[in-house]
């Protein structure tokens, strides 16, 4: 199987395709491949319980059932620690979540392990 990398940076201005980020991640874990998930950007606003409990896409979903069967399949979930830091959110912030901030470094590293990255 293949691994890939998801790195979602867009918002939640944009719910469709930030759902359709965990979907894709969701449906290529349920498939077998090795999937890690990186949120930069305002990407990471979907951290917030209550943004990730609103975020609805049109045909894509619901950003809240995407994210829990991740969590169930242990898929590695990244944020970006600068962007984090630039919109006040940190490990408090992200309730029961478990996410690894991270620097730009490891986003490097996660792109060059992967098979495939798809930027949403």
């Amino acid at each position: 199987m293949s691994k890939l990398l998801v790195h979602l940076i867009t918002g939640p201005e944009n719910p469709t395709r930030g759902a359709l980020a965990f979907l894709v991640a969701r449906t290529a874990a349920a498939a077998g491949h090795e999937v890690s998930l990186f949120l930069a950007g305002d990407g990471v606003g979907y951290l917030r319980d209550a943004t990730m409990d609103a975020a609805q896409g049109i045909g894509t979903g619901s950003v809240r059932e995407h994210w829990t069967a991740l969590a169930e399949a242990g898929v590695p979930l990244y944020a970006s620690g600068m962007s984090s830091k630039a919109r006040a959110l940190d490990a408090s912030g992200v309730g029961d979540k478990t996410v690894e901030f991270a620097p730009p470094d490891r986003l490097v590293e996660l792109i060059l392990e992967a098979d495939r990255v798809v930027t949403y």
